[in-house]
Order: C-alpha cells, then sequence, then structure tokens
C-alpha cells in the first residue's frame, strides 16, 4: 500500500515537470510558439525567417525571425502588410 501511495506522489509531483515541454524526438511543440508579435517595420535587421503553419497544438500561422545583430527571435504580425510580403517570397521560393 505504501509503494503505491509514494508511486502516486511521484507521478505527481513528475507530471507538472512535463507540461511544456516538446514531445520528444517528433519535434512538436504542446502550444503556440509565438506569444506576441512585432507589427514595425525591421526587414533590414532580419537574418532569415520560419513560417510554421497553424496544426493541431496552434491555430494560428506563426512567422518567427531572426535577427542580424542580435540572434534573437522575434514574432511577426501576420496581419502586417510588410508582413504579408515576406510570406509571400517566402511561398514563392518553395513552389517549383
Amino acid at each position: 500500500m505504501n509503494s503505491r501511495i509514494l508511486g502516486v506522489c511521484l507521478l505527481l509531483a513528475v507530471f507538472p515537470l512535463t507540461e511544456g515541454m516538446s514531445i520528444p524526438g517528433m519535434g512538436v511543440e504542446p502550444r503556440c510558439r509565438c506569444s506576441g508579435t512585432e507589427s514595425k517595420r525591421i526587414g533590414r535587421l532580419i537574418e532569415s525567417v520560419e513560417l510554421f503553419p497553424p496544426n493541431p497544438h496552434c491555430k494560428e500561422t506563426e512567422i518567427i525571425a531572426t535577427l542580424k545583430n542580435t540572434g534573437q527571435e522575434i514574432c511577426l504580425d501576420t496581419t502586417a502588410p510588410w508582413v504579408k510580403k515576406v510570406i509571400e517570397k517566402i511561398m514563392a521560393s518553395r513552389s517549383p
């Protein structure tokens, strides 16, 4: 009986630590990557851009830019006109 109680307590102690972690080996995030977005023009500061389409864990399209000078990653506002142009360029470069 004591070992069952200890096992349950251990399980309950470890469970909160796993919340928010990615699923190992699958590259899947259990929630959206972006909590806020940048809408002002920063095109000259961008080194690279990644586009993440909606998925079961996040219903929004997310665009994450890496800045040249700091390497910092920031989320771009997908409704900003200049960001829409970036999306179009990415999509055009991906199509055959």
